[in-house]
Parts: C-alpha cells; structure tokens; sequence
C-alpha cells in the first residue's frame, strides 16, 4: 500500500511537471540540442578536426559543406561545435550523476548513522568545502596530466558535497520514522535500511537537486575549458570554442556566436526545466 502511495505521489508530480508548458518546451528544445550535438556531425563528410584548405577562416556560407564557414585553421565552425557539445553534455549529464550519486549515498549513510559517524562525515564535508575549486583543478590536472579525465575527476569530487549535506538533513528526518524502526526491529541490516528506505524516500530532493546540478556542472566545464584547464586543443569543447571566438570577437563575432548561443541555449532550457521540477515537487504548493 505504501508503495503504491509513493508510485501514485510521484505520478501526481510528474503530471504537474508536464503541464508546465515552459518546462516542457524546454525538455523538447534541450532534447533537439542533444541529438543534434550527438547525430548531426555523421552528416558531414569530415569531422571537427579536418582541415579544408580551400576554405580558411570562410565566413557563414550557408552552403554545404561548411555551412556556418571555418575556422583559421580550415576546421568546419558547426561541426566543431556539435562535437564540442558532445563534451560538454557528457561531462554535464555523467559528471552531475555521479556527483550526485556519491552525495547521496554519502549523506543518507550520515544521517542515519548519526553520532561520530556523522559528525566525522560531516567534519570531512566541511573541510573539502574550504578547498578552492581552481586550485583543485590544477593539481588533479597535474596528478592526472591534464585533460578529460582531470577536469571530470575535479567537478565531480567538488560538486557532491552540496547533494550529501541536503540528503543528510533529509536521512536524519527519516530515521527517526516509524518505518524505518519497524524495519530496524524486523532486522534489516543498516545497508539495507539506507538502500531500501532512507535513499528511495529522498527521490525529490534528489530529482530536484539533480535538476539544478547538471547546469553547473556543464557551466564549470565551460569556465574551466575558457581559462585553459580543462579540455585542450585540438579536442573542442563549447568552453574552448568560446575562448577561441573570445580572442577573434573583433575580427569575427560567428566564432564566438554559434558556440556561445548553443551554451546559452542549454543553460536556460535546464535551469526552465529546474524551476518546473522545483515547482512540481515543491512539498508546500501540492
């Protein structure tokens, strides 16, 4: 019964979520971004990094093959940026996952354990708190020389700590519930009661925090690729590309556009779809 309680609850809001009509606009327009980003580069006859020396730096042709122009280097503007998107989402969607799975797990186990279990956590949370993210950045680049792995290995291990302090409040609430004593005194082991009744029972903190941490993680890819740490040429990512277009602005603004506007364009449609998740789970509007 109690199941079925739950089931019809997170029903109720995803129904509410859909008829958020600006939510929904942006799941779709977020949705043709994403198999635009993944697809459209197999319709060219060249990848991101082909040099077409018939055609340097041309401008927006709107022509195929080069449709959108090239670079200085000859390299295909929209395919570069299609296969930069492909980075950066994938850094945003898998980085925000397993942030947020680790910070999940990290807090529920915090909050029910409470005591010096979850003081010593919690002491822990709040030290990796204090260390500058920049500086963290460097160092992982310099242990792990440089690249994907580095900058996806800094955004995660920075960004689950927020997700484990909002999911500790939320597991000490729950253990004190009278299921979860009824399981405890039916002898569920504290593994079990953390997988089988603490995390599920944080699904729309989780939802709605996931929701908001997706765009920062892509928006720390950007940055950090901007000032040079993280993704390195020839590889493209938007953060990189918007570098690049940022040095050529006064010469030619379409570098700085095309991949500008497709960042802007994600990070509006996540942060709408946020703000309907929020409103949909939003304990006090139901």
């Amino acid at each position: 019964m109690a199941a079925d309680q739950s089931l019809s609850t997170l029903q109720l809001q995803f129904r509410r979520f859909r008829a958020n009509r600006l939510a929904m606009a942006s799941v779709w327009v977020l949705g043709a971004v994403v198999v635009l980003c993944f697809l459209g580069p197999y319709a060219f006859p060249f990848t991101g990094e082909d040099a077409d020396f018939d055609f340097i730096a041309a401008p927006a042709l709107l022509e195929w093959p080069h449709l959108f122009g090239t670079d200085d280097f000859g390299r295909d503007l929209l395919v570069r940026v299609l296969e930069g998107g492909q980075v950066s989402l994938t850094i945003g969607f898998l980085g925000a996952l397993t942030a947020g799975v680790i910070g999940v797990l990290y807090g529920a186990v915090a909050g029910y354990a409470g005591g010096r279990t979850d003081s010593l956590m919690m002491r822990t949370v709040e030290i990796l708190y204090g260390f500058p993210y920049v500086i963290l950045v460097i160092l992982l680049s310099l242990l792990f020389g440089g690249g994907t792995v580095a900058l996806f290995a800094a955004i995660v291990f920075t960004l689950w700590l927020t997700p484990a302090v909002i999911v500790r409040a939320q597991a000490q609430s729950l253990a004190r519930r009278e299921f979860v004593e009824a399981a405890r005194a039916g002898g569920m082991t504290a593994r079990q009661i953390v997988l089988t009744h603490i995390v599920p029972n944080c699904v729309s903190v989780v939802i709605v925090y996931g929701s908001l941490l997706v765009p920062e993680v892509i928006l720390s890819e950007s940055f950090l690729s901007f000032l040079g740490i993280g993704i390195k040429e020839p590889q493209a990512s938007w953060g990189n590309l918007i570098q690049t277009g940022t040095a050529a602005m006064d010469t030619d603004l379409r570098l700085l556009l095309l991949p500008g506007g497709m960042l802007a364009v994600v990070l509006l449609c996540l942060n709408f779809i946020a703000d309907g998740l929020r409103d949909a789970f939003d304990p006090n509007d139901r």
